[in-house]
């Protein structure tokens, strides 16, 4: 059969920062896949999954950078409601994501231990977190990467 590797890189990869996941298909030889993720550790991290996983790996990591990037359009959009300049919010929502995303990379915590460190009970990021739990965020969340994996089965099939 014909020696195959499917590969899902995200965007990030332009800068380093890649989260990528490499499937060997059942002719792939283990240096085909030790070639695939090779290249692909270059620009970022990489994952080993199974074919049928793959189209999940799309949903969340594929497309999960234009996740993010919609959650800083709402996060710029909200500072600047509360009057802040869009220069101001828009510089803070950049630092504030990357700073995060550093401290989740570079942390051995769950990401829920990491959101109480910053969660004062009574305090304002517990308000704006009830906010968001309330208004369905996880679910959003669930609903978009649900949708876009079976988008990528579907284009799969095409």
């Amino acid at each position: 059969g014909v020696r195959v590797v499917r590969a899902m890189p995200n965007t990030p990869a332009l800068v380093g920062c890649g989260a990528s996941a490499v499937a060997p298909g059942a002719s792939a030889s283990e240096h085909d896949v030790r070639w695939a993720v090779e290249v692909l550790a270059s620009v970022g991290t990489v994952e080993v999954t199974s074919e049928a996983q793959l189209d999940a790996v799309t949903g969340l990591s594929g497309s999960g950078p234009a996740y993010v990037f919609l959650v800083a359009e709402a996060l710029i959009a909200a500072g600047t409601a509360e009057g802040l300049p869009t220069e101001v919010a828009d510089g803070l929502v950049r630092e504030t994501i990357r700073g995060a995303g550093e401290l989740l990379v570079r942390s051995a915590r769950a990401p829920a231990a990491l959101r109480a460190d910053v969660t004062s009970r009574g305090g304002t990021t517990e308000r704006g977190i009830s906010v968001l739990e309330q208004e369905g965020l996880r679910e959003a969340f669930a609903a978009a990467v649900a949708a876009a994996t079976r988008r990528s089965l579907e284009l799969g099939r095409a």
